[in-house]
């Protein structure tokens, strides 16, 4: 029972570790069928953990899988990573509890629906094409053309593999754009409306599919980002033409199904967010359109489900009262918001504004930013993430400071994000010339004399050595406390610049006196000091 646990649970783990629609791993799997088939594994074992055995290939190799955490495996192939060998010894394993072809043909069920999935859109879209033709511009047909070939499409066909969904969405969007309309002006307008609707439709089915976020990550979040950027182009097009009234109606409509994507699902909140801004800053900008928003968006607020999340109604509210130049309200409405919700959208405003010129509307809400980036550093703790959050808000700063000569508040920002700023700092003194600041700075990350770069060192020895003084000291002593003859030359190393240094600055009676403490402190320390001998410091 223990075997049959240990390797089903690696079978698990190498379906979701390899892509059946990855030509490399296609390959990969490939390979080791061949191996396994023609017996090519001997000498197999199987203990608590592990799986061992050999590979007869063209130099035999020795395997070792590690049952609980695949990436520990290894090989005695130059390979690297997961090899053909290592899959061959799993295949030899797994017919132990089960059909090797049974496996192998569920891994690729991805790639079979995708071509099912294909042939099922190939045909009803041309039935569409054929019965619809080309719509007049109506936005209820429209509307209704978009949902029904959605449904026809993605919606009738039961599956269950995210996989699936690239395919027909890919075919579904190649049927709406055959019925758009000839008038250049009218198929923006269109390509816009369907770009709305497909995006509320293809985050509903997710949803209803029970696809997790780390599912559409991997199978099919790229369709929105697409999306996203398709509705950035259509809507500068369509803002920089003259829009004929007959625009009027459908703009309005479409208002109403924008608003829907706030509360249309739990998830993909940014995506969501993200477009929900962008039409409104580019097409719904009426004044009375943006006060009656805000009406709606406090409605659909108050009757939210308990449970839901309030985040995309409150960041729609606070984008309208920026485009109403309502500052004042939007920044207390930021203020009032838990950090971990707010301040991931506050570099968009920073920009947008920047953008604007607007710089005394910036200020406030750059010092609000500065305010709450330390705790939501803090509380999101994990590198990569702060390390992308510090990258946007020094971006969206950089306008700001660079216009108004504010480079003491691009410091103060600096300053609030570090550790995961330091490459900007460290730019940002040694441009100024702050050398000594620079050299606190390499302190405090805890970078050694040797880890410094080289061309910025010979500046600094020639301008003002005493910057070096102290981080030399710190990293001779770092090694003398390793205790080894190895770390001992390495002290040596820098013991012999630091006496070099205090030299160029005429202070050799500091050294001397520095030096006689050192021997003193390690005189016990037999090794340390026949290293000084050697190296003629004594």
């Amino acid at each position: 029972m223990v075997e049959r646990e240990q390797i089903q649970g690696l079978a698990d783990e190498l379906k979701d570790y390899l892509y059946s629609n990855v030509v490399e791993d296609a390959k990969l799997v490939q390979k080791g069928l061949v191996l396994y088939r023609q017996n090519m594994v001997t000498q197999l074992q199987i203990a608590e953990g592990t799986i061992t055995a050999t590979v007869q290939d063209v130099m035999p190799a020795k395997v070792k899988l590690e049952t609980t955490f695949l990436a520990a495996s290894d090989c005695t192939c130059p390979g690297e990573g997961l090899c053909r060998h290592q899959l061959a010894v799993f295949f030899s394993a797994y017919a132990r509890i089960g059909s090797v072809t049974d496996w192998v043909s569920e891994w690729r069920e991805p790639v079979r629906e995708q071509r099912s999935a294909a042939s099922w859109g190939l045909q009803r879209a041309k039935d569409l094409i054929k019965n619809n033709g080309v719509l007049a511009p109506n936005y209820e047909r429209w509307v209704e053309t978009f949902e029904l070939g959605f449904e026809t499409l993605l919606t009738s066909k039961k599956y269950t593999s995210p996989f699936v969904v690239p395919e027909l969405f890919g075919i579904y969007q190649r049927r709406i754009r055959a019925s758009a309309p000839v008038e250049q002006e009218w198929r923006l307008l269109y390509e816009l409306v369907s770009t709305v609707v497909s995006f509320r439709k293809l985050a509903e089915l997710s949803e209803q599919l029970g696809h997790d976020e780390e599912a559409v990550n991997r199978a099919y979040l790229h369709l929105f980002h697409n999306m996203m950027q398709d509705a950035e182009d259509l809507t500068r097009k369509i803002s920089v033409q003259a829009m004929p009234f007959a625009f009027d109606e459908f703009i309005v409509k479409l208002k109403v199904d924008v608003l829907v994507l706030l509360t249309c699902t739990a998830a993909l909140e940014y995506e969501r967010i993200y477009l929900y801004r962008l039409l409104w800053r580019e097409l719904f900008r009426k004044k009375d359109w943006l006060e009656e928003e805000i009406s709606l968006v406090r409605n659909q607020f108050r009757v939210l489900e308990e449970g839901k999340n309030p985040v995309p109604l409150m960041v729609a509210e606070i984008h309208l009262y920026f485009l109403l130049q309502d500052d004042e309200r939007a920044l207390k409405l930021i203020d009032s918001m838990v950090d971990e919700f707010s301040v991931p959208y506050l570099s968009y405003w920073v920009e947008y504004l920047s953008g604007l010129k607007a710089w005394k509307r910036v200020q406030p809400l750059i010092d609000l930013f500065l305010q709450k980036a330390r705790r939501y550093l803090e509380a999101l703790d994990e590198y990569r993430s702060c390390a992308v959050f510090t990258r946007d808000l020094l971006r969206a700063m950089t306008p700001f400071c660079a216009n108004n000569n504010r480079l003491d508040l691009y410091e103060r920002a600096l300053l609030a994000t570090l550790p995961y700023s330091f490459t900007d700092y460290e730019y940002f003194l040694f441009e100024r010339g702050q050398y000594d600041r620079w050299g606190e700075l390499q302190a405090f990350v805890g970078f050694n004399y040797y880890d410094l770069p080289k061309e910025r060192v010979k500046i600094i020895e020639k301008d003002r050595p005493e910057v070096l003084l102290g981080m030399l000291h710190q990293t001779a002593q770092r090694e003398i406390d390793q205790k080894n003859r190895a770390s001992y030359r390495m002290a040596v190393r820098h013991l012999k610049k630091l006496r070099t240094l205090y030299k160029k600055l005429k202070r050799n009676d500091d050294w001397d006196y520095f030096m006689t403490e050192l021997l003193e402190r390690t005189k016990r320390l037999r090794a340390f000091q026949e290293e000084c001998q050697r190296s003629k410091l004594i």
